[in-house]
């Protein structure tokens, strides 16, 4: 089975290639739009459709089975458009003309910069997560962002050049990425991460009424170096157009008992981007295996 895997992601990494290309050549409204429309055709026939019934039926019971059904076709739609928005990124850049990309609470983004140290900046996979570094970029705050690589190299390589315009420094997760990441903060620069996703050998704390396994190392990390973290959240207002919102920064108490500061700070964070996505359940991506079965 593993000496088929380069042959498949091979074949996994031209096709990618082709239809990158493809949405390049469209206009940014006509891409997402086609992706969108893909997706919301193909979502619900994948194995992981499931999994993002069950979630959004126990994260939201009261809804109804038609109101669960409009949910998932347009977090579908939603996914669609992020991926065929993938050759477009640098276009979102908000404070130029045109971008199609606005922002809010810049104030708390010059804030930041005028510390003078490092800080972190975290968001979750809600309308199109990959810009919203773009809005702290611009504002002169250089970041490293935080990501997880795709399992297939190619794959990984194309979507690496296509976050060029998003963030100059790019850090895959892993146990060798800590140093460069510790190093980074005493150099009083920034990170920037999506903290949403299911982590086994996290900590237990609670996301909508259930314990969820989250992972700590954002609280660690701000509480050791004690630095601003600030959160950001993206909304796809309507087709390619999107509005970024930069948060004052969080209010991190320091008790003394290390593991429970921990908890308290992601408890904070879990709060907040349940807050996210009750507003707009159709731009998160339901599909993690956030909750143990």
């Amino acid at each position: 089975m593993a000496s088929r895997r380069p042959v498949r992601h091979t074949l996994e990494g031209m096709a990618t290639l082709g239809l990158f290309v493809v949405l390049r050549l469209l206009p940014v409204a006509w891409a997402s739009a086609f992706g969108g429309w893909l997706a919301r055709g193909l979502g619900p026939l994948v194995p992981v459709h499931q999994r993002a019934k069950r979630n959004l039926a126990q994260a939201l019971p009261d809804l109804t089975p038609k109101q669960r059904r409009e949910i998932l076709r347009a977090m579908w739609d939603n996914l669609g458009r992020v991926t065929a928005e993938y050759p477009h990124l640098g276009r979102f850049a908000p404070y130029r003309a045109n971008s199609r990309t606005e922002v809010v609470g810049i104030e708390h983004l010059d804030d930041a910069k005028a510390e003078s140290k490092g800080g972190i900046f975290f968001s979750a996979h809600v309308g199109n997560w990959e810009i919203g570094a773009l809005a702290v970029e611009g504002r002169g705050i250089p970041v490293a962002l935080i990501y997880r690589a795709p399992n297939n190299p190619i794959v990984d390589l194309l979507i690496r050049y296509c976050r060029g315009p998003v963030a100059k420094y790019r850090v895959p997760k892993g146990p060798a990425s800590i140093r460069n990441l510790l190093v980074w903060l005493k150099q009083g620069k920034h990170l920037a991460m999506l903290i949403d996703q299911k982590m086994n050998d996290g900590i237990a704390v609670p996301f909508f009424g259930r314990d969820a396994m989250t992972a700590p190392a954002l609280a660690e990390l701000a509480l050791k170096y004690d630095v601003p973290v600030n959160p950001v959240r993206v909304e796809r207002l309507e087709g390619a157009r999107f509005r970024i919102t930069i948060f004052p920064k969080l209010v991190l108490v320091h008790t003394g008992d290390r593991s429970a500061d921990v908890t308290a700070v992601m408890l904070q964070i879990n709060q907040m981007l349940e807050v996210w996505i009750r507003e707009r359940p159709a731009q998160w991506l339901w599909v993690h295996k956030r909750w143990p079965d």
